[in-house]
């Protein structure tokens, strides 16, 4: 894998929490929609299983919460969620200025 690819997958799949943090800062969302939108927005697909298993353990770690609507769980950031992504965010626009010089 040359660099930049590596670079590409560490940053979208391997970091998918950022993209869906970001996404459900927007509105609470049903866990199917999330690839949907990751797609649409970000341009990269994630796989099907994946977006799952990032929520189960945002939702353990208390950075989303889900409830029950029409049988379907709705999953929504908590404020510790959005303080994780502003301080992801901090990280990247700090980077960003570093490699700039």
């Amino acid at each position: 894998m040359q660099p930049f690819q590596r670079l590409q997958k560490t940053n979208t799949i391997g970091n998918l929490w950022i993209y869906i943090l970001s996404i459900l800062k927007e509105k609470p969302l049903y866990g199917y929609e999330i690839p949907k939108l990751i797609k649409e927005e970000f341009n990269f697909k994630p796989g099907k299983i994946t977006p799952y298993c990032v929520l189960y353990r945002l939702e353990n770690q208390g950075f989303v919460k889900s409830k029950i609507k029409e049988r379907k769980k709705i999953y929504t950031i908590t404020k510790k969620g959005e303080i994780e992504l502003e301080k992801a965010k901090s990280f990247y626009q700090n980077l960003i200025k570093r490699l700039e010089r």
